[in-house]
């Protein structure tokens, strides 16, 4: 029971601080190896037993409570999810030429995420390379696929409030790095922007910063990501997999307590005004 609860403890404060295996063994005195695989083995667990539950494939009734949300906090109806991707560093892997270095000089793996408005991830897709675009990376992946072959049980297109028809149908919202397609809307460029476009880019901006906010979250309370993981890309991959799934039990039991210090609008968000310009 002791050496269970020890290992728990490792686990979590490798997690929590990011701090490497070998300071790891000399604040625990457990072998570096025996930390590398207990960490690993963890990971996948939770990643195995907890997705379902704090992770679920959304039904209907889901997307469409997803929707009110993003109605009322960013005054963008129709939208289910926000998407953006986010690069996490790892070593470099052996062999592995240019495939997962960016133009931030570093190497790095991809978190794809699909966020609501209470900062709770519905879909990832984690650890294509890091040179891959944003835009390329959700294109080919098996999310993009389920939705443009509406196998996510998306509901129907309604009407707009305030609109007579015809009817709008739900969308994901993202920045102007990803492609305008049925189900992707993205604001209008920067430049030039007249009023009705300044208008329409605003509230779409302001719910899309919803998953620029969860990934801040994320990564404040699970410094490991910080930090340039000293794993493989395989196994770097178990533990961003275990930091979304921690993120997202946390959200679930504990979010009424915590202030919305990473909200769209305030000053930990970035400043929303700025980006549009």
């Amino acid at each position: 029971m002791f050496v269970a609860l020890l290992v728990l403890f490792v686990y979590y404060r490798f997690l929590a601080t990011g701090n490497s295996f070998s300071s790891l063994y000399y604040e625990f005195l457990l072998g570096v190896s025996t930390i590398s695989r207990t960490v690993s083995q963890t990971c996948d667990l939770i990643w195995q037993r907890l997705r379902e539950v704090v992770m679920p494939e959304p039904k209907a009734e889901d997307w469409i409570q997803i929707a009110e949300g993003f109605h009322v906090n960013a005054n963008f109806p129709n939208c289910i999810v926000a998407l953006d991707g986010k690069h996490i560093r790892v070593k470099k892997p052996s062999h592995s030429g240019s495939r997962y270095y960016i133009y931030k000089q570093y190497f790095s793996v991809v978190l794809m995420a699909l966020a609501d408005s209470t900062y709770t991830f519905i879909i990832v897709d984690i650890g294509v390379y890091g040179s891959t675009a944003d835009a390329c990376i959700f294109s080919a992946s098996r999310m993009c696929a389920r939705f443009q072959a509406n196998q996510l049980a998306l509901p129907k297109p309604r009407l707009l409030p305030g609109s007579a028809g015809p009817p709008a149908q739900f969308v994901i919202v993202a920045d102007e790095g990803f492609a305008l397609t049925p189900h992707v809307m993205r604001p209008f460029p920067r430049r030039n922007l007249d009023d009705s476009r300044h208008i329409f880019s605003y509230p779409l901006s302001r719910a899309r910063w919803y998953v620029e906010c969860a990934f801040g979250i994320l990564t404040h309370k699970w410094r490991v990501l910080l930090s340039s993981i000293q794993m493989s890309p395989d196994n770097a991959t178990l533990v961003i997999k275990a930091c979304v799934i921690l993120h997202n039990f946390v959200r679930i039991h504990d979010a009424p307590s915590e202030p919305d210090d990473f909200a769209p609008g305030t000053s930990s968000s970035g400043g929303l005004d700025q980006t549009l310009g």
